[in-house]
């Protein structure tokens, strides 16, 4: 019950210091944001996002469209809103799978050592030699362009620096006297790992994640912005940004709006990260 309560504790201390962190409370402000814009895009979007009006193609900005619209006279906003939905959902889908599977190696890694541990990370070295844009790119050729495609190769792509992560953080932690009596109690090495250890790396991971999030989105756009990502007419933001590269000198904000958004979200991510970052420094704690 003390450890529940003193676990309880320390979170609470961290919560507090990072509302101190007006910069990071800002980009939580705007990611939240974000969510809500996912979450209720039927309701906010004035138009579907294929809904096309072929009488008001390229229209500026305007009461009636506040983005403006694009070359099929779709509602530029409204794709912008909808298009939330699906670069969130790739981001966090994308970082869970490799938080998930990277922290499993990781873990097991660093727990075991010995050969087991030589193989699985000379494995995540070999993926690391390859950088992750060009391994996400050769993962959607592989598997073809389409949103789980493309959630699993931006995914996979990541793997390789959880693993990493985790590992360090395991080989600090399984030498402390704690792991020591957990073992002596009998404890199986499942157990130890995700109920004493894993809990105790848990710092560095989520501000990696959050990162990672930003990352992923950003990797997600740049896939879709060559055509190996999301298919039109589905709203992402990279592939609205491929689609009015061709018509940026005359309607420039046919590419301002969905940059605008990218930018937006990786900058919010970013400041989260970073606050989150000096929030959990123990050298912080009192």
């Amino acid at each position: 019950m003390m450890a529940k309560t003193k676990k309880k504790s320390n979170w609470l201390d961290v919560w507090k210091r990072l509302k101190k962190n007006k910069m990071a409370m800002f980009g939580l402000a705007i990611i939240i944001v974000l969510f809500l814009t996912a979450i209720f895009a039927d309701f906010i979007a004035p138009f579907s996002y294929d809904e096309q009006d072929l009488l008001n193609m390229f229209q500026t900005p305007s009461a009636a469209h506040w983005f403006g619209t694009d070359e099929f006279g779709r509602d530029i906003f409204s794709r912008v809103v909808y298009g939330s939905r699906i670069s969130l959902e790739v981001g966090f889908i994308a970082v869970g799978i490799s938080l998930i599977t990277g922290g499993l190696i990781g873990a097991i890694a660093g727990f075991y050592g010995g050969r087991l541990e030589n193989l699985l990370m000379r494995a995540m070295d070999i993926l690391l030699a390859i950088p992750e844009i060009l391994l996400a790119i050769a993962i959607v050729a592989a598997l073809g362009p389409s949103i789980s495609n493309l959630m699993i190769a931006v995914g996979i792509s990541s793997i390789p620096g959880y693993a990493r992560l985790v590992r360090a953080s395991v080989l600090t932690i399984r030498e402390q006297e704690f792991i020591e009596a957990a073992k002596a109690a009998g404890s199986s090495d499942l157990r130890i790992i995700f109920k004493h250890i894993l809990p105790n790396c848990m710092a560095p991971i989520i501000v990696q994640a959050t990162i990672g999030v930003a990352i992923a989105i950003l990797t997600a756009a740049g896939l879709s912005f060559i055509g190996l990502g999301i298919q039109p007419p589905t709203p992402e933001w990279g592939s609205m940004l491929s689609g009015g590269r061709s018509y940026i000198r005359d309607y420039p904000h046919m590419t301002l709006y969905p940059g605008l958004a990218i930018m937006v979200t990786i900058f919010a991510l970013n400041l989260l990260g970073d606050g989150l970052r000096d929030a959990l420094d123990p050298k912080l704690r009192s």
